[in-house]
């Protein structure tokens, strides 16, 4: 039998026993690649003003570096990753990734023009594409449905590790480029600082490389009547996808108001120096350390009750915490920009976190609860082309024109009040649909026991 999008799925299978201490293993070193991802990831655009400067970039040039060159080869190399997923050795696909991003990585600190820094973050992208089709899939295949959030919210904790950990890195690169210091190291010559830090981001990624290529691969769990086949293609993929839309889309868009407002956040060093007289390193300090103080603290333990509430009898556990999350996160970006003080600001932009992290905490095990395993690699490609494009082409963009058309140089605080209300409340009011729909699939999916 061939599966369709109306083909009736089977409740996963475990093939193999569950072997916790091994299973944890292997989500500790995916997540520390997820956290080495997001330095790399995001130490450009902490070093804007001394690589402008070194490399006599204009603003526009940055723009594309920081957008288009990451995000539209991070995005389109997902599909075709996410069928390899689907298919061959998950642990060999990381290991490569991770190389192939920690080489692109020392090509962004030794590029000498646009061109050569282009062209690096265009491989940091692809390699970066590799993790999460294959590390959410692997992390789903090695724990039971029951048991999933836990270890998908310590896995999602990285986002806020790394971006707290790139942001340390940049504040300090920030404070010792104003004085003037240089490295020469024997192979390469002179450097700058912001070039020695992104050699040692590279560093490190190469023997995490080698310890991914060791892993033993994850049996895959079977959701789908396939005649035996281990693996579907992507027409079976979209197919299954769009005969659910309503489910799939619902919970979709409500992570992308999350990705939306976190990647609005770019601009918050801007703002909070035009309105309050900040420093870029002021801010990145501080937001280092709430990033990684409250970003794992409110991720773990929204993996913990997410679990613990499914054990009760809310199978749609991770939906509500989504649900949770945005009630926190569209408020506190609203408000915090319209405060009198930097301080007030920020304080709110604290609990602000905390709605962000509870949602990418709970977004990926929404999406594999009802996700059967034979197309698990593309459909989570699929989802991270969605949220990812959402939040890089409509959170800072909107806030850029609503500053030039409407409120001016000035007000970019209104427009950063402004993103979160328009593109939060519309999906907020869909909730309760989005919550019927679910639920029907996830026991289509999973019947109850």
């Amino acid at each position: 039998m061939t599966a369709t999008g109306n083909q009736r799925p089977r409740s996963p299978t475990r093939q193999t026993p569950f072997k916790p201490a091994y299973a944890w293993y292997t989500v500790i070193l995916l997540t520390l690649a997820y956290i080495l991802s997001f330095v790399d990831r995001y130490m450009l655009g902490l070093l804007v003003e001394p690589i402008k400067a070194d490399l006599h970039l204009s603003d526009t040039q940055i723009g594309l570096l920081l957008g288009p060159a990451f995000a539209i080869f991070y995005t389109t190399m997902g599909l075709p990753l996410g069928w390899l997923a689907d298919r061959a050795r998950r642990t060999w696909i990381v290991s490569a990734g991770i190389l192939l991003w920690s080489l692109a990585t020392a090509a962004c600190g030794l590029a000498r023009s646009f061109g050569q820094l282009f062209l690096a973050r265009v491989g940091v992208g692809i390699g970066e594409a590799t993790l999460s089709p294959c590390a959410l899939s692997m992390i789903a295949d090695s724990f039971p449905e029951e048991r999933r959030c836990k270890p998908v919210a310590f896995y999602s904790a990285a986002l806020s590790v790394g971006g707290g950990l790139a942001s340390l890195a940049g504040a300090s690169v920030l404070a010792w480029s104003s004085a003037g210091h240089e490295v020469s190291l024997p192979a390469f010559g002179v450097l700058t600082t912001w070039q020695l830090a992104f050699l040692i981001v590279a560093v490190a990624g190469v023997p995490l490389s080698l310890l991914m290529a060791t892993l033993r691969e994850p049996v895959r769990q079977s959701g789908l009547q396939l005649d035996g086949n281990q693996a579907a293609g992507l027409g079976i993929a979209l197919r299954y996808v769009r005969s659910r839309w309503r489910a799939f889309a619902g919970f979709t868009a409500m992570v992308c108001v999350m990705t939306i407002v976190a990647y609005s956040q770019g601009w918050m060093p801007a703002m909070f120096q035009r309105t309050w007289g900040w420093p870029a390193e002021k801010y990145a300090l501080w937001n280092g350390i709430v990033l990684l103080t409250f970003g794992p603290i409110t991720v773990n333990a929204a993996g913990w009750l997410s679990d613990w509430l499914y054990r009760r009898g809310y199978r749609d556990a991770p939906l509500l915490i989504i649900t949770a999350g945005l009630v926190i996160l569209i408020p506190t970006g609203a408000i915090a920009p319209l405060m009198a003080t930097g301080a007030a600001a920020f304080a709110v932009l604290v609990v602000n976190t905390i709605g962000i992290a509870l949602v990418s905490a709970a977004g990926p095990t929404t999406l594999l609860n009802i996700t059967p395993g034979e197309i698990r690699g593309q459909v989570i490609a699929m989802y991270y082309i969605a949220i990812s494009l959402a939040g890089l082409l409509l959170g800072p963009t909107t806030i850029g024109v609503l500053t030039d058309q409407v409120f001016g140089t000035g007000g970019l605080r209104y427009a950063a009040a402004l993103v979160p209300v328009l593109f939060g409340v519309p999906v907020l009011l869909t909730v309760f649909g989005t919550r019927r729909h679910y639920l029907a699939e996830l026991n289509r999916l999973s019947p109850p026991k």
